[in-house]
Formats: structure tokens, C-alpha cells, sequence
């Protein structure tokens, strides 16, 4: 059974400092979980208050929002894989909407970036998503199989379930519109054919595909009792620590 998890993606936002009360906070109110496995993503800075913090709370783990494929080198801006896993970071976000569109991260670096990751023993959250006119033209599974194929390439069928596929529909995310429970699931479900396709249908089964698109706690229960959706990469309900716990919450009832 796929282990439901859920990643709380700070992207640009809370300094260091918001980072420790937002633990603090965060964990009063979840008090110990066990059947869900918890992920906070801050910025870089924040990482190092994150491991501090978090250190009594052994079911939460470390994310990183980015990395670069090399080692060490003359690259301005970048963090190794290196470097996250020297502060135990375990997870990292690859292939973010945000990063293809603002930062032209092409499905070949991505790929580039999953490998690295793997090879460093971190977890990658390979982020796919379709464009509002790529789903209206009716092309949306003609590019989120490419992005797959392509971002997993290479990828030895042994380590495919060290990989979180993450589907944030490109129009859903910071939106406020969020695909209906049923369409989530059929795209989820349309994933997990491509990688059975891809791989086989055993690693298929094993392997964690994560909703990402204004999910928040209203929502969040009918989202993760879908069969094909194993949790969420939240966006801005996770800047909240009420709000981010309250999904916490509803994803346990689903357990239940």
C-alpha cells in the first residue's frame, strides 16, 4: 500500500526565523503522525532552521525546492545535491511549473536533475502539468507523456519508486481553480498507465502520484480518497501552519 504523502512547497516565501514558529506551531497542533509522511520545502535559507527544529518530530522530512546536476563548480546560485544531503535534506522538487515557464527548465534538465538526485540518495518530486490551452485543446496527454517519459528516462525500474510524480495542472496552481476530485483522479490513474507502460505495472503500483493545484483544506479530504491520488504538493495553504495541519488532518481521516 502507497504511503499517502504530503509536501508543503514554501517556495519563496517565510524567513528563518517565521520557519521556527511555523514548526512550533505546526506540530502543537498535529501532535504524532505515523500514516502520513510529511514534507515542509522552505527556501534554502531555512533548511538548516527547518533540521533544528523539526528534530523531535521524526516523521516529518526536509525537501529542497531545487538542485543543480553537477557536483560543485563555477555555476552562480546553484546547490548541489551535495549540499542538501549535508543537511539532511531528503526530498527536492524537480521540474516545478514555475521553474519550466520562468526559468526555462527544459524536460532534459529535468531529467539531468532526476538522475543527479537519485545517484545522491535523495528523492525526487518530479513535477508534470498540463497548460490551460493544452487541456482545452484536448493535448494534455500528449504532454504530460512526454514529460514523463523524458523526465524518468534512463531511470533504472529498481529505483522508480524512490520517484514522487507530482501533477499540478499548470491553470490550477495559485488560481484558486483546482480540478474537480474525478478529473484528478483521471489524469492520476492516465500517469500510473504511462508508467506501467514505461515500466512495468508492479513499479507502477508502487509509485506515489502527489495532486498539486490550490489544494487547501476545504478540499482536501475529497481529493485524497481517490484511489489513484497518494497526497499533495500544497503551495500557499502550506504558508499557514492551522492551515497546513488542518490538511494534515483530513488526509488521516481517509486512513480511517
Amino acid at each position: 500500500m502507497r504511503k499517502k504523502i504530503l509536501a508543503a512547497n514554501w517556495k519563496m516565501n517565510l524567513t528563518h526565523v517565521e520557519a521556527e514558529s511555523y514548526v512550533e506551531t505546526f506540530l502543537n497542533e498535529v501532535g504524532e503522525v505515523n500514516d502520513v509522511e510529511i514534507v515542509i520545502i522552505p527556501s534554502f535559507t531555512s533548511i538548516p532552521t527547518l533540521a533544528q527544529a523539526s528534530g523531535n518530530a521524526p516523521f516529518i522530512r526536509l525537501g529542497a525546492q531545487n538542485l543543480h546536476w553537477e557536483k560543485s563548480g563555477a555555476f552562480t546560485g546553484e546547490v548541489s545535491a551535495t549540499m542538501l544531503r549535508a543537511l539532511f535534506v531528503k526530498y527536492v522538487i524537480i521540474g516545478h511549473s514555475e521553474r519550466r515557464a520562468l526559468f526555462g527548465e527544459t524536460d532534459e534538465m529535468v531529467q539531468k536533475k532526476v538522475h543527479t538526485a537519485l545517484e545522491a540518495a535523495l528523492r525526487p518530486i518530479m513535477c508534470v502539468g498540463e497548460t490551460l490551452a493544452e487541456r482545452e485543446a484536448g493535448s494534455f496527454q500528449k504532454v504530460l507523456r512526454q514529460q514523463v517519459e523524458q523526465g524518468l528516462k534512463g531511470v533504472p525500474v529498481e529505483h522508480l519508486s524512490e520517484v514522487v510524480l507530482a501533477y499540478e495542472p499548470i491553470w490550477a496552481i495559485g488560481t484558486g481553480r483546482t480540478a474537480t476530485p474525478a478529473q484528478a483522479e483521471e489524469v492520476h490513474a492516465f500517469l500510473r498507465s504511462v508508467l506501467a507502460e514505461l515500466f512495468d505495472q508492479t513499479a507502477a503500483d508502487r509509485t506515489r502520484i502527489q495532486y498539486g493545484g490550490s489544494v487547501k483544506p476545504e478540499n482536501a479530504e475529497e481529493l485524497m480518497r481517490e484511489p489513484n491520488i497518494d497526497g499533495a504538493l500544497v503551495g500557499g495553504a502550506s504558508l499557514d501552519a492551522h492551515s497546513f495541519a488542518r490538511i494534515v488532518r483530513a488526509t488521516e481521516k481517509t486512513l480511517r
